[in-house]
């Protein structure tokens, strides 16, 4: 679905490891100027990869149901102006940033889960020929761009 190979995660103890593909359309823009043409609003088919793993399954025998994930994220984002979400308010919706909102979104809901499985990757492609990798730091120190 992604149109191009995507980089494996890094190697983890973990037993289990899921992926889920997914899409949404959706509109941005950047709000600077040096952004050029990206600061008119605009819109693309973002191809999302998530990366789960985790060493329990739950009652039914998954790791994580594949539709929820897609709920997450596709049932929020798409066909929407990403700028008007409150986590984009205070910086732009670049590909990076919404790699990592992605993540965070996923993982706030994973630590819901009782056998606790954690996000390890997040692939957002935004165009054929370019996409962003978001992998949770080890050192905690991940920046945070909505303060």
């Amino acid at each position: 679905m992604l149109q191009q190979f995507y980089p494996q995660p890094p190697t983890h103890q973990y037993c289990y490891e899921l992926n889920k593909d997914m899409n949404f359309s959706a509109a941005h823009f950047i709000p600077n100027e040096k952004a050029g043409k990206c600061a008119n609003v605009h819109g693309h088919t973002y191809f999302v990869n998530v990366t789960i793993a985790g060493n329990q399954l739950d009652e039914m025998g998954m790791l994580v149901n594949f539709s929820d994930l897609k709920k997450l994220v596709h049932g929020k984002y798409d066909h929407q102006l990403l700028n008007n979400f409150q986590e984009f308010k205070h910086t732009a919706p670049s590909t990076e940033v919404v790699a990592k909102t992605v993540y965070d979104i996923i993982q706030e809901y994973l630590d819901t889960l009782a056998n606790q499985p954690k996000c390890i990757q997040v692939l957002v492609r935004e165009t054929p020929t370019a996409y962003v990798i978001y992998r949770p730091s080890n050192t905690g120190k991940e920046q945070s761009f909505n303060e």
